[in-house]
Order: C-alpha cells, then structure tokens, then sequence
C-alpha cells in the first residue's frame, strides 16, 4: 500500500509500506494492504510504518527506529484517510 505523511514544513515520506499503525483519538490501530476506508484524527504519540523505508535526507531526523522493525514518526496531533489502499496523514 501506498503511504504519505505530510507535515506543515515538508513531505516527510511518500512510498510503498507493509503496514501502518497510528496513536488514533480512541487508540492505536493499524492498517493492512486492502483496508476499509477509514477517516480519523490523530492524537500525539508516534507513528509505526512497516517496510522497507528510506526517509529524504532533509527530514531523516525525523525518523527513528523502533521495535519489531518498525520506523517511527512522533506527531503531536494529525488526521489520517486511508482509501483504495492508499494512506495519506496530515500531521503536526
């Protein structure tokens, strides 16, 4: 699936991911290839994307590595859509 985290300052990643999992208003989730859509805010806490990812050099210190493989993202509020296997988060 294809994933796209998008800040106020930058595009800090676009690409194809495993998985994804989010701090949502009610919880964390997370989301595989051919999820329903969905729409919901995001709440602070850290971002959990599955893959083989690669940041831009740019914006590489916003990365850091997390358990199980995963690459993390820290975000203090957001949104997220996920449709026709695509994910787009607005996040500050």
């Amino acid at each position: 699936m294809y994933l796209e985290i998008v800040t106020p300052e930058a595009v800090l990643f676009s690409g194809e991911v495993t998985s994804v999992a989010v701090p949502g208003a009610d919880g964390e989730f997370q989301m595989l290839d051919n999820h329903a859509p969905i729409l919901s805010s995001l709440v602070k806490g850290s971002i959990k994307v599955y893959g083989d990812i690669n940041p831009e050099e740019e914006v590489a210190n916003k990365f850091s590595k997390g358990d199980n493989g995963a690459t993390l993202v820290s975000i203090d509020s957001g949104v997220i859509e996920m449709k026709d296997n695509k994910i787009i988060i607005l996040a500050d």
